[in-house]
């Protein structure tokens, strides 16, 4: 099994500081995504900009159909949602 070396929440500093902090805000606590992106602060901000881009913000596509989207796109790549 692989491993990927996280900052902890209590450890971060800069970007992954704002960028965990607004994950808490937003959903109460730091996903595992995220913390895997933790080593690159740049990356990591972009991919969250991203999410929040497609999943957050009026488009043509209803909250429920992106989140059932979102749980179809993880099944079919084996991962938890």
């Amino acid at each position: 099994m692989a491993y990927i070396e996280q900052v902890s929440i209590e450890g971060a500093t800069g970007k992954i500081a704002k960028l965990y902090q607004s994950a808490v805000q937003r959903a109460g606590d730091v996903a595992n995504i995220i913390r895997v992106m933790s080593r690159d602060g740049a990356s990591a901000a972009a991919s969250m900009n991203l999410y929040v881009s497609i999943m957050k913000t009026d488009n043509s596509l209803s909250p429920p159909q992106r989140e059932m989207l979102a749980t179809v796109v993880s099944n079919a790549n084996d991962c938890f949602y």
